[in-house]
């Protein structure tokens, strides 16, 4: 296992953050476009503050527990993202949850305190180094982040007697991330797509397939976006280039900046953005542009004129994902409900409402059941042809991290 080392944000990683909390996926809630989010104030100062705290590296923690009390005490403590749990016509409770209690008597202590990435590295990461409890049972985090959780030592193996529909339902384009072999720390919550968007009006009969189309057609000039994410951005760009974002070295990397700076010096590319690509998209001022699926598929329920494509090169999927921290009181409770998510019939609720890509197989039918649309969708059911182009992007080491950022900071004008 990796040792953590306390260190203060270089400039790349402090610029990458800033894009994050400003626009990227933190900046709009899971379900609504137009309410903006509460989160993410907290974590420039936060981390930084931490960071020169010089919180001492956690000795032997990998896998470090207390004794499992699930037996005896029937709780949960889950902390995930804002809005991503089906709720009731009341907003008040949620259905799977309260189905989930009702079977099997143990509550869940449901906390959407997950606004950013690195603001919730932030809250975790003193108790975490010091070999303390969070407090928490379950958190949910994006893949880069559980990388490094689990490179750290610091979330418990999952034990796979607990998690027989996880284990079974799974679908194949989640089974085996680089940075969890195998899935024996981590199983998606859901997935997350980046796709090409575009505005059937504003393209007025110019056919956009592939990101060389945003990059290359002139008459798209100052209409094309961006995502303000390094991964997405830089990961569409390296599939047109026929590179694998799973295995790309320094000069391939190197190679797709260049080819995005030669789109911005002859401003080709509008902008750089998060989720705020959503306003100029709908208004037609972007005619095409990289986009995450989860929007789109809003977008598209209320606008005819957006639409997307799957460039015939590839897409860049991934995923937020479930993971018990160290010392958590109730893991075997955890990894139940970890279970509970992977039977059809609540993966299927909860694909209902919040729209982002299910990882869970044999779910058509039973979505079918609540919303045929949902269920015809690609961007939530991939269909084969659509699961066969899916690519992750891979790890990044520390060092390759702030290479990368900075770069790419210099490209967008961070």
């Amino acid at each position: 296992m990796e040792q953590y080392e306390p260190d203060l944000p270089s400039p790349a990683r402090l610029a990458a953050m800033r894009r994050s909390l400003r626009n990227g996926r933190a900046s709009l809630t899971r379900r609504s476009l137009l309410r903006a989010s509460t989160g993410g104030a907290l974590a420039l100062g936060g981390l930084g503050a931490l960071s020169a705290c010089g919180i001492p590296a956690a000795k032997n923690t990998a896998g470090v527990s207390t004794d499992d009390h699930s037996a005896e005490e029937k709780q949960i403590n889950f902390s995930n993202w804002t809005e991503y749990m089906d709720v009731d016509d009341s907003e008040k409770r949620h259905p799977t949850l309260d189905a989930f209690t009702g079977r099997t008597g143990i509550k869940v202590k449901y906390t959407e305190d997950i606004n950013d990435n690195v603001e919730f590295f932030g809250k975790i990461k003193p108790q975490l180094a010091a070999g303390q409890a969070t407090g928490r049972d379950l958190i949910c985090v994006t893949d880069w982040l559980a990388a490094r959780l689990i490179r750290f030592g610091w979330v418990q193996k999952l034990d796979p007697s607990n998690l027989p529909h996880a284990y079974t339902n799974l679908s194949a384009q989640f089974r085996d991330p680089d940075w969890d072999p195998g899935r024996a720390y981590s199983y998606p919550w859901q997935g997350i797509s980046t796709v090409i968007a575009y505005n059937k009006k504003a393209l007025d009969g110019i056919e956009v397939r592939s990101v060389s189309d945003l990059l290359d057609n002139s008459r798209l000039k100052g209409r094309v976006g961006f995502l303000s994410e390094m991964r997405d951005s830089v990961g569409m760009t390296l599939l047109d280039m026929g590179k694998d974002p799973a295995k790309f070295t320094d000069d391939d990397f190197d190679a797709a900046i260049a080819r995005l700076q030669k789109a911005v010096d002859k401003s080709q590319i509008r902008r750089f953005t998060g989720n705020d690509y959503t306003a100029d998209l709908t208004k037609g001022d972007l005619a095409a542009c990289v986009a995450w699926a989860g929007d789109v598929v809003q977008l598209k329920a209320d606008n005819p004129d957006v639409d997307f494509v799957i460039p015939d090169s590839g897409y860049i999927t991934s995923t937020d994902n479930l993971l018990v921290p160290n010392k958590a009181r109730h893991q075997t409770n955890a990894e139940r409900l970890i279970d509970y998510y992977y039977e059809p019939g609540p993966a299927a609720q909860l694909a209902a409402y919040i729209n982002y890509v299910c990882p869970v197989d044999g779910v058509k039918a039973e979505l079918a059941k609540i919303d045929e649309s949902a269920a015809e969708n690609p961007l939530i059911i991939p269909d084969k042809a659509m699961a066969a182009k899916s690519r992750p992007f891979r790890s990044l080491s520390a060092k390759e991290e702030t290479a990368y950022e900075e770069k790419f900071a210099k490209l967008t004008g961070a």
